[in-house]
């Protein structure tokens, strides 16, 4: 391109590049450039709403410098205004965070009008302008990076708190789209601290419009004998901290976030107990499912691990037939990664105790051992056998409760 065009890389990799935090994705902003030029040069068009490019060599996106003027309600509700007068510091102040709002120029020099550098080293997520609480997005953006930099100290600024409990209450997060929603909170959920990012959308009233099944366990208690920490809420929070260090899926995550609902639902005459909360909280996590457009894999294994994590539990006390039942629900002859996901999830549901995060779970292991010893009965030998159709399903399930009931008996003695 021509040398009257600018070039800055801008945003997450100028942010990290300083925290010396490791990112991928490079974006760039091109100051005094037309769509023409761009074209000229070889750039590929990929924006519908504005002018953004994918370099013709490396990928990477390249945007026009633009300004954005709110026109609607949500996360697409601007009208935004590209033209090479447009400046640079034009284009970073319609960004979110002062942190995301810094940019470096080909001579790696940074430039930084609205004191990004200052609040890294504060340790600060705050607002660039008041402009912030025009994109509601933003609300669960701020949320998502609090939960990655969380160990590096970070905080979200009073001043930005204040903005995101204005939006919260705004009902502006109801214009979000599903997708646009999911996508941030499965981000989320696989930041190193996704129990932050529940944290920071409940400390500004934002968890309750956009996951009030999630939102209603806290304050509600649980036996102090199994739950140190009491506070079911609490309990979900640390659930999602140990499926952070455990590394878990997020299916297996979707699963912890969700696994508890039914014990939003008790009536508090019955508190701190919970009777049947596995089965009552189906239709709340039904609804968390569909509300957020998840994927069907985090959508049947959240479903199954409601039902069944009490089962995991008190795997140990469980009949051979009862455990026979449990291995169909997962069908693991045919799903073993869903079966090996919902081990993990209740793993974490254990650890998710304060006192308790390092005690063993040999559950878990208990439970693979049984389930292996089911795969194990040979369909061939009841076809040497002669059965067929119904009398060979039912001749498998009573191999299968055999073998579980033999694996049993051993695991007993030794």
């Amino acid at each position: 391109m021509s040398s009257t065009y600018s070039t800055y890389l801008v945003g997450g990799a100028v942010r990290d590049q300083l925290l010396g935090h490791p990112f991928s994705d490079y974006d760039w902003v091109v100051v005094g450039a037309t769509p023409e030029a761009m074209l000229e040069a070889g750039f590929r068009p990929v924006g519908q709403d504005f002018p953004v490019f994918l370099h013709p060599k490396t990928g990477e996106e390249y945007a026009l410098a633009r300004t954005e003027r709110k026109s609607g309600q949500g996360y697409g509700g601007f009208t935004f205004h590209t033209s090479p007068d447009v400046t640079l510091e034009q284009d970073l102040i319609r960004r979110d965070l002062t942190i995301n709002a810094m940019a470096m120029d080909a001579d790696c020099k940074l430039i930084d009008p609205y004191g990004g550098q200052r609040d890294l080293a504060a340790r600060l997520l705050r607002h660039v302008s008041p402009a912030f609480v025009e994109d509601p997005m933003r609300v669960l953006r701020v949320a998502r990076y609090a939960a990655r930099y969380h160990r590096m100290g970070f905080k979200v600024a009073p001043e930005t708190m204040q903005l995101m409990r204005e939006l919260a209450e705004s009902g502006e997060l109801q214009a979000l789209t599903a997708e646009r929603s999911w996508k941030e909170i499965s981000r989320a959920l696989m930041e190193p601290n996704p129990e932050i990012f529940i944290r920071v959308l409940r400390d500004c009233g934002a968890l309750a419009e956009l996951l009030p099944e999630v939102d209603r366990l806290f304050g509600v208690p649980q036996p102090k004998v199994h739950h140190p920490e009491v506070d079911t809420g609490e309990h979900l929070l640390l659930v999602l901290q140990a499926a952070a260090r455990m590394q878990l899926t997020l299916a297996a995550r979707w699963a912890c976030l969700l696994h508890d609902l039914g014990k939003g639902l008790t009536d508090p005459v019955h508190w701190p107990k919970h009777h049947g909360h596995e089965t009552k909280g189906l239709a709340a996590v039904k609804a968390a499912n569909q509300r957020c457009k998840a994927p069907r894999e985090c959508q049947e294994l959240a479903l199954l691990t409601c039902e069944y994590h009490t089962h995991c539990h008190r795997a140990l006390e469980l009949k051979p037939g009862t455990l026979l039942k449990l291995f169909k629900a997962f069908d693991i002859y045919r799903r073993p990664e869903r079966f090996e996901q919902f081990l993990g999830a209740c793993e974490a549901d254990a650890h998710g105790r304060t006192g308790l995060e390092n005690e063993p779970y040999p559950q878990a292991a208990y439970l693979r051992a049984a389930a292996a010893a089911a795969r194990s009965v040979s369909v061939e030998s009841l076809l040497a056998q002669g059965l067929e159709g119904a009398d060979l399903g039912k001749g498998l399930e009573r191999e299968r409760e055999k073998a579980i009931a033999g694996f049993k008996a051993e695991y007993i003695v030794s």
